[in-house]
């Protein structure tokens, strides 16, 4: 009875003792948080490593700056976009043919061809200009993810005219690539936030599952508002949200959003407010975050069924202009409780 008794004692003194050890060895390694700015907005990562590695994440964060910012005069994009000739690197082509498979799937509603036709509403990467019917008629003779091919290492426009615009799935990409780097760290513990653009793996410096917050979509161009919808517990994926809460600009009483439809040239009248997309990667979820705001609700739950390995959590209008929310049945595994 003596042996049995010690025994009994024994085992819980032994998980506590394992527990305590785990926790020890986890506290050894710091939770470093860097910060800064990259593709005209903040990025902040926060990591469990000895090390800081502020040096190289820029590094690779520059690298997709580089190849896929048109506000650098020096990028492969700019110099597509200026008709001189560039061989592509693999950052970009391994873009564009994601961007081109997504806007196969969503039939045009995500392209990043869009370039003229966002410059032209005082959106992008140039000044607006005077914007009229027969204006954008004339832009969409040469908007059209068609209109372009990756041949050999080069784009090759049907109008020279054509621009590219990245900027719908260039920051989930520069989170991918920044995930990927701690990965190969050995860091089992980080969350990589850029713009909103999320990967998030492992636990946060509380030891718990990382959290998330879904804001609600009240219009805030100051992004001030931290009024939240809902919170998600998420890892091990990537995370992106699109909304038309907070880049807008009033003309002539008018509202108009930074999310342009392709296919009309025109900014969407739809009834979502919010996307919020989760995907294996990053750049993925940003693309079809983007592509759900121009499609509308029924039209975004049709692709979301024709991809299950996709989730989406929807805020929407309703017809009496009282707001709601569709998400789909894998999106229930991560809605915090």
């Amino acid at each position: 009875m003596k042996k049995k008794n010690g025994l009994k004692w024994q085992i819980p003194f032994l998980l506590l003792l394992v527990v305590g050890t785990v926790w020890i060895l986890r506290k050894q390694a710091p939770y470093q948080t860097d910060q800064g700015l990259v593709f005209g907005t903040m990025y902040k990562i926060t990591y469990q490593s000895k090390e800081n590695l502020k040096a190289e994440i820029e590094a690779e964060l520059q690298r997709v700056d580089r190849s896929l910012s048109p506000f650098n005069k020096a990028s492969v994009i700019t110099h597509i976009n200026d008709n001189t000739d560039m061989q592509t690197d693999s950052l970009f082509d391994y873009v564009y043919r994601l961007a081109r498979q997504v806007s196969e799937e969503t039939h045009g509603a995500f392209d990043i061809t869009v370039a003229p036709l966002v410059n032209a509403w005082g959106f992008g990467f140039k000044n607006a200009s005077q914007v009229d019917s027969a204006t954008i008629d004339s832009l969409r003779q040469f908007v059209g993810y068609d209109k372009v091919k990756l041949e050999n290492g080069r784009i090759v426009k049907s109008d020279p005219r054509t621009m590219l615009d990245c900027s719908a799935i260039a920051k989930g990409f520069g989170v991918d690539c920044v995930a990927r780097l701690l990965d190969r760290k050995g860091i089992r513990n980080y969350m990589v936030d850029i713009g909103g653009e999320l990967v998030m793996k492992g636990e946060n410096a509380q030891m718990k599952p990382w959290r998330i917050g879904i804001n609600k979509p009240i219009d805030d161009s100051l992004a001030v508002n931290q009024e939240l919808q809902t919170v998600l517990q998420v890892s091990g994926v990537g995370l992106a949200t699109s909304g038309n809460y907070r880049n807008f600009y009033y003309k002539d009483g008018k509202k108009y959003a930074h999310t342009i439809d392709p296919r009309t040239g025109y900014p969407i009248q739809h009834n979502i407010l919010s996307a919020t997309v989760i995907a294996d990667n990053c750049a993925k979820a940003d693309a079809y975050a983007t592509a759900f705001m121009v499609l509308g609700l029924d039209s975004a739950k049709a692709v979301c069924h024709a991809h299950p390995e996709l989730d989406a959590y929807f805020i929407y209008s309703k017809d009496d202009g009282k707001t709601d929310i569709y998400y789909t049945e894998g999106m229930e595994k991560y809605i915090a409780r």
